[in-house]
């Protein structure tokens, strides 16, 4: 589906055109002339020949021909009429501002039919129940809100939410602005096709996305595919938690590897920065627009301040976050003294003091000096520009941040400059500074989010489009309603011990007699479970009884285990206990956005000790040892504390075996948990597994 005349507009067309204030349309035809469209713009309303200025017609069909973007603003039960109408003519796509669809319940047929307006002629569809689109570079601002004319630049944005988009528009921060989607009920077209769309856009050099649902997890990890080969940026929040998850949570998956984390991995995945709120999302998605604000080398942060507190909190902030502030190298200290005031404490970060405010060349100077040292290759400068300052001061001021850009430009490690509080930002300097290539950052904290965002790597197309690939396999099929039935332990063990992964010897008993034989064939010490699909966890519901030495153990276990309210339809099964060791979760979910890996430690306490890795599937075990040992509790399985290292090849070969389970038998889930890790080799304590 052909995205351009909605994002790229040679001609529009406004349905429902009105000369009101407070209509959707009337502002849309103001914000058309504000922004200088310069194509056709025609008015339709069937009571209007004219309407501020713009022609009426009666109807799309009177057109003298087929507009580009037909933008729709009438109540919701004449809609799908308009969009059939727009295919039918030959228009290039639709947007709807009106409401009263799929986000209401009496509009959920209403809105069935507007998609298949839309799909009989394979119109694109923006909306409904949005704000629309503010195409900035095509001077076509078709928004139902008021929008002021802006310069166009490099950041582009996708919002399932309508007023966090008109906020952004709003905002005062200097953005240069590419284009900007509201995608509301997304009945046509997601925020994937619009991403995809957008990064092939001439001048797109990021996105923010603003997510309140899923979507398409396949089609998600295609367009961030295509972003990564283009080489624009994607800096994600979402919001919300999805049906799905909360149906994996009566495993311990869902509880560790909820929704947003395999979203997070995902987006991890594509190279991709998280946000945690809008301002923070705007903001990474200004540094990663700017290539020059992208390291270029292996080496680490320089943070430049006046203020000494300023530097101690900046300091505090970089360690939280995991940033190196490498020490500066001597000859840099011994450039650096004879710059600075004697008042001035060398180091990094660097206080450079408020005695040489206004220097513009010294300033240059000791910029230039710090981003030459060999083990900088990113500077972080703290600039505050506080509003209504005198004529006087401002030029101080202005000498302050050319000594920064000048000294910048001077060196060819990459620049950001911060405030130390969101709001000490001037929206004119900002713009100053970027048309320089060094983004201004609004808030410290925020700045070195920014700062560590622009330092990781791209993603891998080919790898995106491998997960696009899994996403799509493991998607439920049309028309099959969904078993939602849990294996018990038995036959999930059964499926693992098929695909090769190691599980304890067991026999499945029925009765005590045959209980007592099966531990005298496998060996002391032994374990008695019940197995039910039923039972999700023999430890917190008393299914289970470990360390069974003798007969009469092993028949007291029995009868204890069938007298509890767990043992309805359930069998019994007897297992030689293993030899202790680290203890990990290994699972594998398909009902989030992706498919993916989970690996934890801690066994059944992994919920409480909250480390877990996960990896979108497919992945080979390489690919999973490396998430292991990103682990915080890694040194227990790699030899702390002068233990001997444990088998983590063993662990990530199995890992990436449940993996390839879960896809090749169709399953929503495989859970491993515990998992022991020994010298050599893992085992399978208790598996769980859930067919789709």
């Amino acid at each position: 589906m052909n995205l351009t005349p909605l994002l790229e507009p040679r001609s529009i067309a406004v349905v429902g055109a009105s000369d009101r204030m407070d209509s959707y349309a009337g502002n849309v035809l103001r914000n058309l002339e504000r922004s200088g469209f310069e194509g056709p713009v025609w008015g339709v309303n069937p009571k209007r020949t004219e309407v501020l200025g713009r022609k009426c017609v009666p109807a799309l069909s009177d057109l003298p021909e087929p507009v580009d973007a037909v933008v729709v603003a009438i109540p919701a039960a004449g809609v799908p009429a308009v969009v059939a109408e727009a295919g039918a003519t030959g228009c290039g796509g639709a947007v709807v501002l009106s409401a009263g669809f799929g986000e209401v319940k009496s509009g959920r047929e209403l809105e069935d039919e507007l998609r298949a307006a839309a799909a009989q002629h394979g119109l694109p569809l923006c909306g409904p129940n949005g704000n629309g689109i503010v195409a900035v570079a095509a001077n076509a601002a078709m928004w139902g809100d008021s929008v002021a004319p802006m310069e166009p630049g490099g950041v582009a944005m996708v919002s399932q939410s309508g007023n966090v988009a008109v906020n952004a528009l709003g905002s005062r921060r200097g953005i240069g602005y590419h284009t900007i989607v509201s995608t509301g009920n997304q009945a046509v077209l997601d925020a994937s096709d619009w991403l995809e769309a957008l990064a092939a856009l001439d001048g797109v050099r990021s996105v923010a996305l603003f997510l309140e649902a899923d979507g398409d997890g396949a089609k998600l990890a295609e367009a961030l595919a295509r972003c990564a080969e283009l080489e624009v940026g994607v800096a994600v929040l979402k919001v919300g938690a999805s049906a799905a998850g909360a149906q994996a949570a009566s495993a311990h998956t869902g509880a560790v590897a909820g929704d947003h984390r395999v979203f997070q991995a995902l987006v991890a995945e594509a190279g991709g920065a998280w946000a945690s709120d809008p301002h923070e999302l705007l903001e990474l998605a200004r540094a990663l627009a700017e290539p020059r604000a992208r390291p270029r080398g292996d080496g680490g942060l320089a943070i430049l301040t006046c203020s000494g507190g300023d530097s101690g909190v900046a300091a505090d902030e970089a360690q939280r976050v995991g940033a190196s502030l490498p020490e500066l190298a001597p000859s840099t200290r011994d450039r650096l003294a004879e710059l600075l005031p004697e008042a001035a404490t060398i180091g990094n970060p660097l206080d450079y003091t408020a005695l040489i405010w206004g220097d513009e060349e010294r300033l240059r100077e000791i910029v230039a000096a710090v981003g030459d040292d060999p083990a900088i290759d990113q500077l972080l400068m703290l600039y505050d520009h506080p509003h209504g300052l005198a004529a006087g001061s401002a030029a101080s001021w202005a000498a302050v941040r050319a000594g920064l850009i000048a000294g910048a430009s001077r060196v060819q490690t990459a620049s950001l400059v911060a405030s130390t509080l969101p709001d000490l930002i001037d929206e004119e300097a900002s713009r100053e500074l970027t048309a320089r290539g060094v983004p201004a950052i609004a808030g410290l904290r925020t700045a070195l989010a920014c700062a560590q965002a622009v330092r990781r790597p791209r993603g891998n197309p080919a790898r995106l489009r491998d997960v696009a690939q899994a996403a799509e396999a493991a998607r439920p099929e049309a028309g099959v309603p969904a078993a939602d039935g849990w294996l018990d332990e038995i036959d999930a063990k059964r499926v693992l011990a098929q695909g090769g992964i190691a599980v304890p010897p067991g026999v499945v008993a029925d009765g005590a007699e045959a209980c007592v034989r099966a531990a005298r064939e496998l060996g002391g010490p032994v374990v008695l479970k019940l197995s039910s699909p039923a039972i999700q966890h023999k430890s917190d519901s008393g299914g289970l009884a470990l360390g069974l030495r003798s007969e009469l153990e092993v028949r007291e276990a029995h009868a204890r285990l069938l007298d509890s309210a767990e043992a309805a339809n359930a069998r019994l099964l007897v297992e030689r206990m293993v030899a202790p060791g680290i203890e990990v979760l290994v699972a594998a979910r398909a009902d989030a956005v992706v498919p993916a890996l989970v690996v934890g430690l801690g066994g059944i306490w992994t919920e409480v000790l909250d480390d877990v890795a996960i990896v979108p599937l497919p992945a080979d075990a390489p690919r999973v040892e490396a998430a292991i040992r990103s682990l915080r509790g890694a040194p227990l399985l790699t030899g702390a504390r002068g233990r001997d290292p444990l088998d983590v090849g063993a662990v990530a070969s199995a890992a990436a075996r449940v993996g390839e389970l879960l896809l090749e038998r169709r399953l929503a889930l495989l859970e491993l948990n515990p998992v022991v890790v020994h010298g050599h080799g893992c085992v399978a304590l208790d598996a769980l597994a859930r067919r789709q």
